[in-house]
């Protein structure tokens, strides 16, 4: 990530200071541009658990931000300013957040894994970071009232499992490989802990093992090799297990090239689950995302084309009564597109508000 992230990022990386206890940031510094106080512009009453905190939210272009002062003082969670990376560093472990400050914006990585969809603003001079951060990735539900102005911040009810982090890490001259991959404990059923672990290992060590072969190849005058991946937990509730894991690597060239892995389980039997799992009780799933996708690739002006259908039922993650199905680099779209990605609500695709998850806890 941090490789990946110099590349985005690059020279754009400035020092800035911070006032921890304000989470101010100094005047005058041009980075990561103030939005000052405007007419669509409302404050909103921060709860937790029901309690009302000192803290402020703000709505804006139809989300509510949270300061980095409420996860701080209210949440709980330590906050870290690294001058040297111009960095923020919230919280630890499988939750720790990091925000990334440049003149181009402010990006956002939990456990290392890049956030494409959100990311942090700077009002007034403070730093903020949208709800849905919190929601999707941080292990919180929120309940918000617009018309009293009020979000209640609860902690969500989670699988009763641990997430942990396992790495291979080897290193020589010219190369290095640093891979994290998640591993999980705690459930009743063993056989079902292992599959799920199995199959997590696996993937990291098959990627492993494809750097190993590029680096025996590697010549003394090429640059040097480096590999890493990380993950993210998308979703932990309702019996299944979701996660997205990203794999990167640099032989030479003008970039590096990343690989995205997603794995859905349910944590009854350990089962890898695919589209159809979730979603077979609905026979025309398949064709309405088939649909679906295509009008919005072909929407894309970057579509290179060649879009007749999924032809896999494993590039997808879940999140919070939400599926997001995704593409690979330059399958459909160019390399600067990013991972084209197609978010559909539950409800859109099972009849009657029918579940994705029946039986499965």
């Amino acid at each position: 990530m941090k490789n990946k992230l110099a590349h985005k990022w690059g020279a754009g990386m400035i020092a800035l200071g911070l006032l921890l206890g304000g989470t101010l940031l100094p005047g005058g510094t041009g980075l990561a541009a103030s939005v000052k106080a405007q007419a669509d512009y409302s404050l909103v009453t921060l709860k937790l658990n029901g309690t009302v905190t000192p803290q402020q939210g703000i709505y804006r272009e139809g989300r509510v931000w949270i300061p980095i002062t409420f996860l701080k003082s209210v949440l709980g969670k330590p906050i870290v300013y690294s001058k040297a990376e111009n960095t923020y560093t919230i919280g630890q472990g499988l939750r720790q957040t990091k925000l990334m400050v440049s003149e181009y914006g402010i990006s956002l990585a939990v456990n290392g894994y890049y956030i494409n969809e959100y990311e942090g603003r700077n009002f007034n001079n403070h730093l903020y970071v949208p709800f849905g951060l919190l929601s999707d990735y941080l292990g919180y539900r929120g309940d918000f009232n617009a018309s009293s102005g009020r979000l209640n911040v609860m902690n969500r009810t989670l699988n009763p499992l641990t997430v942990m982090t396992e790495t291979y890490a080897k290193e020589t001259d010219g190369a290095a490989i640093k891979l994290d991959y998640p591993q999980i404990s705690g459930l009743v059923s063993a056989s079902a802990q292992q599959s799920i672990n199995d199959t997590l290992k696996k993937a990291a060590m098959s990627f492993a093992a494809d750097a190993g072969r590029a680096i025996a190849e590697k010549s003394e005058q090429d640059r040097p090799y480096e590999f890493d991946s990380n993950y993210v937990v998308t979703y932990n509730q309702d019996g299944v297990l979701s996660l997205v894991m990203s794999q990167y690597g640099y032989t030479g060239g003008a970039h590096g090239m990343t690989v995205r892995q997603a794995f859905t389980f349910s944590i009854k039997d350990g089962k890898r689950l695919l589209l159809g799992d979730l979603f077979g009780a609905n026979p025309n799933y398949k064709k309405l995302l088939n649909e679906k996708i295509g009008k919005q690739l072909k929407a894309d002006e970057g579509y290179f084309g060649g879009f007749n259908g999924l032809n896999t039922e494993k590039y997808f993650y879940l999140k919070d009564g939400r599926v997001v199905l995704f593409f690979q680099l330059y399958e459909y779209t160019p390399y600067a597109a990013g991972f084209p990605e197609f978010t559909f609500a539950f409800k859109e695709l099972l009849p009657n508000g029918s579940s994705p998850f029946a039986g499965m806890k």
